[in-house]
């Protein structure tokens, strides 16, 4: 009898873990929804293509990287400027597009393995936490004037006041979040996001904010339009040089994934591998008709309000985006949850980025000697006004391409640290 009920004990914890898992995996896929299937939107490829290759891509990224990084991969916002400029040269022909990305998941290939051969203490030596530090509160406070615009307060200081309702919401939504997150403790900790969300599109549909026309209108079942890439050197130029931007984001990105979880990623599984494991992403988002894949800030911030670190969970989020590009019906029922509800978890998620930047500064003891604080000075001003430099000194690598914000910022704090560290050896 004894051993029965341990048993049935066992079970019960294996079904409510299993019950966790989901939940938890589900508030990943809407933490990533929205700007997954916004760049697609923005270029004219398939949005349920681009689910399909999110969540490919994260299996791929996962199984690179031994299973050991809690990472989701999403859709690139730095590629819609070139997907744009190459579909208008080529007549909206997207598939020299998807060419142009295959090159790019060769090259980030190429640089995994030539970072595998300098070895880790030579890239450790040009990012230490003063450099790190401030690359992530970039990455966290570029995002947040998105948040904003979401949520509807960008419109109210430009003078408009027909977005106070959606103020109202986001604020309700992120104080919910919030609050559940400061008040509770265990499993309703962890699935403040998806509570919040749910209250917020409540509250919206009652006010009528909600159009469930699409959902009502969509298939239940439907197979993404995959499509074959071509391959021209014309279009390979536009987009190819856009590694030069996105490599250093990598690098952010999985440097505040290893902070909040609180795991050097960087040295295990290694930088060549999360590189790796984001080329071949890339490389099969080509080939499916999907746009290129990164790392997403909005997952890991979802990471640091949980405290949930487990990489199954992406994986499990993986498996679910797989499977809703074929049901268009929840596919469309994610896309009916409003802006404001977004934004205003958006916010949460973002501000979360900037403090572990904060924190990793504060953790790794940094010195502030006039050297350290150049340094992290530099890469907060030209990281948070990247978009200014760019157009009063034109920082262009093409017509389409240049380098700027969080890219630029960090190869200007690595150059200045190994110039500062020179001197200092020097002078010794």
């Amino acid at each position: 009898m004894s051993q029965y009920t341990g048993e049935l004990l066992k079970e019960k914890r294996s079904v409510k873990d299993g019950v966790m898992k989901v939940i938890l995996a589900m508030q990943h896929l809407i933490a990533m929804f929205g700007a997954t299937v916004l760049v697609p939107i923005l270029t004219g490829l398939d949005p349920s293509v681009a689910l399909f290759s999110a969540g490919i891509g994260t299996l791929i990224f996962h199984l690179c990287t031994k299973g050991k990084v809690p990472v989701f991969l999403g859709s690139s916002f730095a590629f819609i400027p070139v997907i744009v400029a190459v579909s208008e040269k080529y007549n909206g022909d997207l598939r020299y597009a998807q060419g142009g990305i295959i090159v790019v998941g060769l090259i980030y290939v190429a640089v995994s393995f030539l970072i595998k051969k300098i070895g880790l203490k030579n890239i450790k030596k040009v990012l230490p936490a003063q450099v790190v530090g401030p690359m992530i509160i970039v990455i966290g406070l570029n995002l947040i004037p998105t948040a904003l615009d979401m949520t509807g307060i960008m419109s109210i200081a430009s003078g408009g006041n027909d977005a106070v309702v959606s103020v109202i919401i986001a604020c309700i939504t992120l104080g919910i979040a919030l609050l559940i997150k400061k008040f509770s403790k265990g499993f309703l900790s962890q699935v403040s996001i998806l509570i919040a969300v749910v209250v917020g599109y409540v509250i919206s549909l009652m006010l009528g904010l909600v159009s469930t026309a699409e959902i009502q209108s969509a298939s239940l079942v439907a197979v993404p339009s995959f499509t074959l890439p071509k391959f021209d050197i014309g279009a390979i130029a536009i987009i190819a040089p856009v590694v030069l931007a996105v490599v250093m984001e990598h690098v952010g990105d999985i440097t505040t994934n290893g902070e909040v979880v609180g795991k050097n990623f960087i040295e295990d599984p290694g930088l060549n591998r999360t590189l790796l494991g984001d080329g071949l992403a890339t490389l099969a988002a080509g080939f499916l008709g999907g746009p290129a894949n990164t790392t997403y800030g909005e997952n890991t911030g979802v990471l640091a309000i949980t405290k949930n670190y487990n990489p199954a969970i992406l994986r499990l989020t993986a498996i679910f985006a797989i499977l809703l590009s074929f049901v268009a019906k929840f596919g469309a029922a994610i896309r009916t949850i409003p802006q404001p509800v977004m934004g205003g978890i958006s916010l949460m998620l973002f501000s979360m980025i900037a403090i572990v930047g904060v924190k990793t500064i504060k953790r790794e003891k940094v010195e502030f000697n006039i050297c350290n604080i150049i340094v992290m000075v530099a890469i907060l001003i030209i990281g948070l006004s990247g978009n200014f430099l760019e157009k009063a000194i034109g920082i262009q690598i093409t017509e389409t391409v240049s380098i700027s914000g969080l890219s630029f910022a960090a190869i200007i704090g690595v150059l200045l640290n190994v110039i500062f560290t020179k001197l200092k050896k020097e002078n010794n």
